[in-house]
């Protein structure tokens, strides 16, 4: 029961961010949308490393999660106008 919830939410907070993303009125909140879904998907893969007891799911999560911060940061300065 507590494994339906959990999709349930993930789902919805997917479907949620996927809204924001097509109808953001600035670019700031589209990438705010695409750093919300890079943490939903990190959050899968820690869940599905757990939950099927394959620990190299918890390594490649953190280097998605490593890489988008990253990817955030290259979007932000760009958005401000830096080179």
């Amino acid at each position: 029961m507590n494994w339906i919830i959990v999709i349930t939410l993930i789902g919805l907070g997917t479907v949620l961010t996927i809204l924001r993303m097509a109808m953001g009125p600035t670019p700031a909140d589209r990438a705010v949308a695409v750093d919300s879904m890079t943490t939903i998907t990190t959050a899968l893969l820690v869940l599905l490393g757990l939950f099927m007891k394959r620990y190299i799911y918890l390594d490649i999560s953190l280097v998605y999660a490593a890489l988008a911060f990253i990817a955030t940061l290259a979007i932000a300065r760009y958005l401000e106008g830096g080179v």
